[in-house]
């Protein structure tokens, strides 16, 4: 039997709410004129059910291009600068790896910043794939991006198991979607949510997977 293990990255892997703010402030500040959000006003848009993040950071109905280019500029140094794994996280994936875990990334944000955070912070290397938004026509909660891994993986239904770990309700109904397993991160962006299996700490995903 097989055990395939995906992971959300932001708020779940990672604590890259800092730095995602900083980069928001400055396209609010340069391309705005607007006042810096504070980390937790970030991080609680980012995981509402429904928002819009365009109204919500820089006060537009729609993501303008000349913003997204401002912001992809300046996150691709400011990600790796206060980015930090969260307590456990590198235990726990050596443990999943040393027992033969297939492990994977499934993550919202564009490709290029996960790939360069969990490069800088050495983690990439657990990973067979880390898919990002950029990397699927429809991002989670669709499961196009879980359905890559399982079909990389050639995950058989009723034979392995698979689970989807993240700290947003678009994991957790992703992998519902996917017909697989969903735990909820609870040490992350959000304290408190609901999946197959609830987590507070990455520690407890031993006992949960192995």
């Amino acid at each position: 039997m097989k055990k395939i293990a995906l992971f959300d990255m932001d708020g779940t892997l990672i604590d890259s709410g800092l730095d995602i703010t900083l980069s928001i402030n400055y396209v609010r500040g340069v391309h705005y004129t607007l006042p810096p959000l504070e980390v937790q006003e970030v991080v609680d848009a980012i995981n509402a059910p429904t928002r819009n993040l365009a109204s919500v950071f820089y006060g537009t109905q729609l993501y303008e291009k000349s913003a997204k280019a401002i912001f992809e500029e300046h996150y691709y140094d400011q990600c790796i600068r206060n980015v930090r794994a969260y307590d456990g996280v590198a235990e726990l994936l050596k443990i999943l790896d040393d027992e033969g875990v297939v492990m994977g990334v499934a993550t919202n944000a564009p490709s290029t910043f996960a790939k360069r955070m969990l490069h800088h912070l050495n983690l990439d290397r657990y990973f067979h794939l880390i898919v990002g938004a950029d990397n699927v026509e429809t991002p989670k909660p669709h499961p196009q991006m879980l359905h890559t891994h399982l079909d990389y993986h050639t995950y058989r239904n009723g034979t392995d198991r698979a689970w989807m770990i993240g700290d947003n309700i678009k994991d957790i109904e992703a992998a519902r979607s996917a017909g697989i397993e969903s735990i909820f991160a609870g040490w992350g962006f959000s304290r408190e949510g609901a999946g197959d299996h609830v987590a507070s700490k990455p520690e407890e995903l031993i006992e949960i997977i192995l």
